[in-house]
This record gives structure tokens, sequence and C-alpha cells, in this order.
């Protein structure tokens, strides 16, 4: 399907390619293969020339591991009502034309994905199962193999993908010249690779692997955020990052073990060691506020009760109803030694959703660079403001992706010829030290840029992010600090605190 600068190659022998020698031209080239990336694919015909390109393994991304469900409107009497909780969870910081798109074309995406052949949980009579999560007034959230969602709809997108996917493909530069993208620099099983393409549409996801803490996958690692900030692409909304407040930690894996916000929509309680219920001192809402109000929750309660945990309780719960509804959670914590509902299960917020991102327009374009495109986490449409409302991620990479695949689609189609790209970082990705600074930054993110910030500690932290820079460092964690210092200036931009960005004021 693709068209080669240079002859086509056969598969098993990428090794001995020389940089020159392999280089494909796409009509489109999608970087990433979670919903955003993997619905946009859907939408393309395949008279087009698309490549997704993904990592690692393409199940290796944050839609596989998502387990709550996705928002839907439940008809248009429900649309003004959505629009009104992303509003009010986002701290009325959102672009409000985004919102009302999400919503309104949430009814357009779902029918498409269900007549489509997915398979969401339904009751015995057949009819589908909505669920009610934080800040939602009414339960709106669909879901799939009780708290497998991500992983059902992956699979079921995966399946339907007709066009190229390429595994283990790292980009590391984006190719711009004069306003214009014409692909990216890449390495395909660690080789050196050009790849050209007249759009290229970014659906990379966030920067969870810049956190101590999060729940994301571990590739996700604010590459392409990072390669925007070198490129002069505008960041928004960076100081505006999510975290989840019901997270185990108590893991040696980089990725903690998310404890879906289904399960207080179904009931769960947050308690402290006494069993009581000390959410509610902080909101009438108590376990379903909004994100940011229960994770500082937890985080203050804990800092004012040192060596004292925070539980999730499921003792309320019916045994055969709790592993039919979260078999996942149920077989998971098993294998650590808990045994739901009975146990309860210690707690900590943690890193989850990058609400800002790359800014682009509702259709996923980027000003100033023609050809290059974003959605998903990657991007900031506005849509989610200063706090994401629980299940509006899945349902943004479907309903963006589906924006720019129609807007690709209805322009003309430009064939421009590639101008020479000399610049080439791919020896040069890694250096002896990285990982070392890489656990610093990791550190420093989680201690200085988390939950409660402080003037002192975000000054404490940039100052530290500009020495690291100024070291013998790899091209990959280059870019990574890049990430992470556009999230401390804009953390430092805001002065007062708003959604996910609190900022406190220390005593003297």
């Amino acid at each position: 399907m693709c068209r080669m600068v240079k002859k086509r190659l056969k598969p098993n022998s990428l090794k001995k390619l020389t940089r020159e020698a392999w280089m494909a031209k796409y009509d489109v080239l999608i970087v990433g293969a979670g919903i955003a990336g993997l619905y946009a694919a859907m939408g393309l015909p395949q008279n087009k020339s698309v490549l997704v390109i993904c990592k690692d393994v393409p199940w290796e991304c944050n839609t596989f591991y998502a387990q709550g469900g996705m928002t839907t409107a439940l008809d248009k009497n429900d649309i003004a009502l959505h629009v009104r909780d992303t509003l009010e969870a986002g701290a009325f910081h959102n672009d409000k034309e985004a919102v009302e798109i999400l919503s309104r074309t949430s009814l357009e995406t779902t029918k498409d994905i269900i007549r489509s052949g997915m398979e969401f949980d339904r009751d015995a009579s057949g009819k589908i199962l909505y669920a009610k999560e934080g800040a939602h007034s009414i339960a709106r959230v669909l879901h799939a193999g009780g708290d497998a969602t991500g992983r059902y709809l992956h699979h079921f997108m995966m399946m339907r993908n007709k066009h190229g996917l390429q595994r283990n493909t790292l980009v590391y530069d984006l190719l711009i010249e004069d306003g214009r993208c014409y692909g990216v620099k890449a390495t395909v099983n660690y080789q050196p690779t050009t790849i050209y393409a007249d759009s290229v549409i970014i659906a990379s996801g966030g920067v969870g692997s810049l956190y101590q803490y999060n729940t994301n996958s571990r590739t996700v690692s604010a590459d392409i955020h990072g390669i925007c900030v070198e490129k002069g692409i505008a960041l928004e909304d960076m100081e505006m990052m999510q975290f989840h407040p019901t997270v185990f930690v108590k893991t040696p894996y980089a990725r903690k073990l998310l404890l879906t916000e289904a399960l207080r929509g179904e009931g769960a309680h947050i308690v402290n060691e006494a069993g009581e219920r000390f959410l509610f001192d902080a909101d009438p809402r108590g376990e379903l506020a909004s994100r940011d109000i229960v994770s500082r929750a937890i985080f203050n309660y804990k800092r004012e009760h040192p060596g004292e945990e925070v539980y999730l309780d499921f003792s309320m719960f019916d045994k055969e109803f709790f592993h039919s509804r979260f078999p996942n959670i149920t077989k998971q914590f098993a294998s650590l030694g808990y045994y739901f509902p009975q146990d309860r299960v210690p707690i900590s917020p943690a890193f989850h959703y990058a609400v800002g991102g790359i800014k682009s327009d509702i259709n996923g374009c980027i000003d100033g660079i023609e050809g290059l495109y974003v959605i998903g986490e990657a991007a900031s449409t506005g849509v989610h403001g200063a706090n994401r409302l629980a299940s509006n991620s899945l349902l943004e990479g479907v309903v963006f992706a589906k924006r720019v695949t129609d807007y690709i689609l209805s322009k003309e189609t430009q064939r421009v010829k590639p101008p020479k790209f000399d610049n080439d970082h791919g020896n040069i990705l890694h250096k002896e030290n990285d990982k070392i600074y890489k656990q610093k930054l990791r550190q420093i993110m989680w201690e200085e840029i988390g939950i409660v910030r402080t003037k002192s500690g975000l000054l404490k932290a940039k100052n530290m992010i500009y020495d690291m820079k100024n070291r013998e460092i790899g091209r990959l964690l280059a870019l990574r600090l890049n990430t992470a210092s556009a999230i401390v200036e804009a953390a430092l931009d805001r002065k007062i605190s708003l959604g996910t960005h609190y900022i406190e004021s220390v005593k003297a």
C-alpha cells in the first residue's frame, strides 16, 4: 500500500537496512495504537495508504489498561446535562464548544461502534448497562467485560484495523520545515528509519512515565511533547495533570494498580483505619466528588495522619455481584493476597491522565504546521478544562479521531516532495547515566509537581530539571526533560489553584 522512496524490502531483511534504504511514503501516518489512533485508522478508507505505528507491542498502551468505561450521552436530552457535568468537573476552564462537540458526537460514534460489532455489557433482557462514576449526575458510562472496557475496545478496534500496523517503532523526531510536517524519524526494531507521510496524526498518549507513581503504560513517556517544545509547537494547560485517587502503589512495578472509579460508582467507600468515611469533610458528594477533590482529600488526610493508611472498602458488596462486575480486579488482587469483597485494600492517589497537551483546534489541527494533527490524550482541545470528568477519555479518543479523519478526507490531496533532512539523533538516544537521571526526574515530578504544589517546590524542580538538561544525556531523556520543563513553567505561571492544579501557600 505504501509508496516506497526506495524499493520495497522484505520484513526479514529489516536488520540489514541502512538508514537510506528504508524510507516509506504514506498518505497518513498514525503515531499510536490506542483508541484514538485505531479509531482514526477505522475511519480511513483502504484506498489510502495508512500506517499505524506503536512504540512496543500494540496492546501496551493506556487504552488497554482502562477499566471503568466510556462515557456517552444517553440521548439528545442528556447532552446538556453531560456538558454541564464536564464543565463542572473541569472547573469551567473548558472550551465549551469542544465539550458540546464531545457530547453531541458521542451519539454518533457510540452507535457506530456498537453497529460495527462492539459488545458492551448488558442485563438479562439484553439492555445495555450504564454505570455512574464520580461527578456524573446520572449513570451514562458504558462498560465491557465488567472492569475491562479498555481491553475489550482495544481488541475490537485492532481486529477491525484494515491498514498496516507496525510495532517496535519509536519516534524521536518530527520532520518539519517551512511550516509543514513531512513525516518522522524513528527507530524500527532499533534501526534508524525515516517515514514520510502527507499527514501525520499524533495519538501517542500522555506523560505518565514522568511520575514516580502512575497508572500508565510504560510506553507513555512524553517524547513527542518534548519534540514539540523543541520545534516551538504550543503546549497548553500542561499544569493540569490528573491524579487518580484510588491506586494500589505497594508494588515494585512502575505502573501501579488502578482501582477503577466504577467501584465507587457502584458503592465502594474510602475509609480511614477506623472505618470512617472522611471524604464528606471535603465535599458533600463524598466518594463521588471529582477526582481532583478526592485525591487532595486523601493526600491531606495522610499528611495529617502520618503512618496511617487509607483504604478502599468493598464490604457492602454481595460477593457474587462483585466477582461478576469486577472480575479482573478480583483475580489480579487475589494474586497479591487480597480477597474481595471481604478485604479492604490500602490506596493512594497516583498520576493518571494528562489533561493538557499539544494545543489543537476541534479538528485536531496544530496551528502553523500543515499536515500535522493531534488527538486523544496527547492533545489539548480544551475539552477537559482543568480536570477530566471520569470516563470522558475513551470518548474523547473516538470523537476527535472521527473529526480529524473527516477533516483530512475533506481536504484536497496535496502531493509534496519531502526535502532532505540531515539532522538525525538516532545514534544518541541513550547515554550511560540516563537511567539514574530518569529516576531522579520521576521523584521530582511526584514530590514537587504532584497533587499539592508550592512555589518553592516548583522552583526547586525547575532548577533540578535545568541542571539535568545540561548533563551528558541521551535524546529521549532530553525530550522528557523538555516536557517536564513545560509542566513546571505552566504551573509557575498559574498563580492560583484551579482544578488539578493546587498551589499551596507555605506558612512561615
